[in-house]
């Protein structure tokens, strides 16, 4: 049998970790690259002793070298407590780091797939997003070094692909949650989870109609590895990888609160700038493009969340 030789940037991550594990488990040697900014050694510590598995510390803005046949870069904080605190290294690990991991993909002729985001639309003002619509997003907000990274990350791979026919994917990911997410990242299932089981009152910004679709993690590295190994047609993307059911903030905030059996108390605060109202992906092209869609129930995938936080709270 011949392992495929595979690098993950971002692999000690929340997404990364999950990433790496199944592509372990599917016998290739998975590569894990990380700077440790957000990522962290105990979501892959039990990997460790795998012999087709290595970590590597290294930040992607500076240029690696390796002999890899696939690359998923999914380097880059996507919390806005983590990518505001120095937002101009998030800018440049978006920008430098694509420019360097699409210049191995092309050295080594590697297949190399970018981890944008739904972020890419910003607030938008088309409702369900569809992959053709161009967002609507401020260039000089708090939150434009990952929107605006991301977006010229796109531009990159689209670029190297037309300019010297480097194999890229694109995948857009909406709101994903599940075990090893980073308890103080500030995102909003961790936050409700980690208020509700600390018995705290539950923060809800604005009146909590703002809307968010949630998918659980195991669907998007789904999602992921059948972008990367989607070859008919030349599929490049983007295609959105989310889950197309939608609910307020406030639900949510009521979801966590009884599948805990919290005391916690629901408290209002103003909205942050630039905070998206809506947020849905149109899932029509993964569907049609990859066969994909979630499988996991929100229900379901809270329940299992919530089991892993018991855990390290």
């Amino acid at each position: 049998m011949i392992r495929k030789k595979i690098l993950v940037t971002g692999g000690a991550g929340f997404v990364g970790s999950h990433l790496c594990e199944r592509l372990l488990n599917e016998n290739n040697e998975v590569y894990c690259l990380d700077n440790f900014f957000t990522g962290q050694k105990q979501n892959i510590v039990h990997l460790l002793n795998n012999p087709y598995f290595e970590l590597i510390r290294h930040d992607i803005t500076s240029p690696f070298f390796i002999e890899t046949d696939e690359i998923y870069n999914l380097a880059c904080p996507a919390s806005p407590i983590h990518y505001q605190y120095n937002p101009i290294k998030t800018m440049k690990t978006s920008v430098m780091g694509s420019i360097n991991m699409l210049g191995l993909a092309k050295r080594v002729k590697a297949k190399i797939l970018q981890a944008s985001t739904s972020e890419v639309y910003g607030n938008p003002l088309q409702h369900p997003q569809t992959e053709s619509y161009w967002g609507n997003v401020n260039p000089i907000g708090e939150r434009s070094c990952y929107d605006e990274g991301k977006r010229a990350a796109e531009t990159l791979f689209v670029d190297y692909h037309k300019s010297n026919n480097v194999d890229v994917k694109i995948v857009r990911i909406f709101n994903t949650y599940g075990p090893k997410m980073h308890p103080n990242d500030g995102r909003v299932v961790s936050n409700f989870i980690v208020q509700a089981l600390k018995n705290e009152d539950i923060t809800v910004y604005g009146e909590g109609k703002q809307t968010r679709s949630f998918q659980y993690v195991d669907d998007l590295v789904e999602g992921m590895i059948s972008m990367m190994n989607n070859t008919p047609n030349n599929f490049i993307g983007p295609v959105n990888i989310g889950n197309p059911g939608e609910f307020t903030i406030l639900e949510l905030a009521k979801k966590v609160i009884e599948l805990t059996n919290s005391n916690s108390k629901i408290i209002y605060k103003p909205m942050p700038s630039d905070d998206p109202l809506m947020r849905k992906p149109d899932i029509t092209l993964a569907k049609k493009q990859l066969n994909w869609q979630p499988k996991v129930a929100l229900e379901t995938g809270l329940l299992k969340t919530i089991d892993y936080f018991k855990t390290i709270i």
